[in-house]
C-alpha cells in the first residue's frame, strides 16, 4: 500500500473531527479510531476538533493534508471542503460539488434517477406541513433533506393517526425542509466503493426493539447485526455493488463512499433494489460498515485510511 511505503506523498495529517452538527460526538469517534490507525501506520497526526476558528487552527498546524473525519452539516456537506479549497490544503473523501449534492436527499435522488438508478418516489414539505397532515398515504417515511446518520427519521406506520408531533418541537434542529418518501419493506444492504471499485455488500439487521436502522442502530453496541457477505442471491448482490459504484460516479463522488439500498423480497414485494441515499463521509467508528467491508476486501484498518490520506487532492 502506498499509505505504508516510504513513498508516502503526506506524512503530516490533521484529522478533522468533532465539528458543529447534531453529528458531533460520532465525528469524535471517527476521528480518534482514524488518528489511532495513522499513528500506527507511522503518520504525524494532529487532531483537530473542527470549530468555526478551524482555517486558524490550520494556518498555525501547517498539515500536509486534512483526513476528514466530520458527519453532518459544515462538515461533509461542500462546507468544509470549500474552505480547504481555498486553503489548498488536500482532503479526504468527496469535493464540494459532490459533498453538496450528495448531502441534499431530493437533489441526489433526481441526479441518480436520471443516471438509471433506481430510487423512491416522494416530495419535499415543509415541517409545518408534515407536522400537520399526513405527507403520503401510511406507511411512509419523513427524514431531514439534508441530514446523515437518521437523525430526525420518522416511519410513519398505518396505525399513525397523526403525523409525528415531534416536528412541532420548538428545539426541532434539523432544517425546515423534509423529504417524504413511501416506506418500502424488505431488507436493508449497503455497499461501499473505494475509489475505481465497489467492495461487498452487507446486510443490516436492526436490533428489533429499535425497528429501523436509525441513529442508535448505526452507532450503539449490539444496535445492529451487519450479516457480510449479505445472504442474498448472486444476482442482487452483483447489483448492488454495480448500482453503488454508479451512484458513487453519477455524483462526483471521490475516495470512499457508502450508497444504502432497500430490497424488497416481502412475499408481495416487486424484488425491487432501490438505493435511498450515497454517504460521501461513511462513519469510521468500531461498529461501522466501512472498515468491515474493506476488512472484508483483506485490508486493515490502517490501511484503509492510509489509502485515503495518499488519495488525497484538492479540485476534487
Amino acid at each position: 500500500m502506498s499509505g505504508t511505503s516510504d513513498a508516502r506523498r503526506f506524512r503530516h495529517v490533521a484529522v478533522l473531527m468533532g465539528g458543529l452538527s447534531a453529528e458531533r460526538e460520532v465525528s469524535l469517534d471517527s476521528g480518534r479510531a482514524c488518528a489511532e490507525a495513522l499513528e500506527s501506520a507511522g503518520y504525524t497526526v494532529t487532531r483537530i476538533d473542527a470549530g468555526r476558528d478551524l482555517a486558524e487552527k490550520l494556518e498555525s498546524v501547517k498539515p500536509d493534508v486534512c483526513f476528514n473525519a466530520l458527519h453532518g452539516r459544515w462538515g461533509e456537506d461542500g462546507c468544509v471542503q470549500g474552505l480547504l479549497e481555498l486553503l489548498a490544503i488536500p482532503y479526504t473523501h468527496s469535493g464540494v460539488l459532490a459533498s453538496a449534492l450528495a448531502m441534499h436527499k431530493a437533489r441526489a435522488k433526481e441526479v441518480m434517477r436520471a443516471a438509471g438508478i433506481p430510487v423512491p418516489d416522494g416530495l419535499i414539505v415543509s415541517r409545518a406541513q408534515a407536522a400537520r397532515t399526513h405527507a403520503l398515504p401510511r406507511p411512509y417515511v419523513l427524514k431531514p433533506v439534508s441530514e446523515g446518520s437518521s437523525v430526525g427519521v420518522f416511519i410513519v406506520r398505518e396505525d399513525h393517526n397523526h403525523p409525528p408531533q415531534e416536528l412541532n418541537d420548538p428545539a426541532w434542529g434539523f432544517g425546515e425542509e423534509l423529504l417524504a418518501e413511501p416506506f418500502i419493506p424488505g431488507r436493508e444492504l449497503t455497499c461501499a466503493v473505494m475509489g475505481d471499485r465497489a467492495l461487498g455488500v452487507t446486510e443490516i439487521v436492526p436490533a428489533e426493539a429499535l425497528g429501523f436502522y436509525n441513529y442508535e442502530a448505526k452507532y450503539a453496541a449490539g444496535g445492529s447485526r451487519h450479516l457480510l457477505p449479505a445472504p442474498v442471491s448472486s444476482i442482487v448482490y452483483q447489483l448492488v455493488r454495480k448500482l453503488s459504484l454508479a451512484a458513487h460516479r453519477a455524483l462526483g463522488c471521490r475516495g470512499v463512499s457508502r450508497a444504502d439500498f432497500r430490497f424488497n423480497d416481502t412475499a408481495s414485494g416487486s424484488g425491487e433494489v432501490v438505493c435511498l441515499e450515497v454517504n460521501t463521509q461513511p462513519g469510521m467508528t468500531a461498529t461501522s460498515l466501512v472498515p468491515e467491508l474493506a476488512a472484508h476486501d483483506g485490508l486493515s484498518f490502517a490501511e484503509l485510511v492510509s489509502w485515503m490520506v495518499q488519495e488525497a487532492s484538492c479540485s476534487r
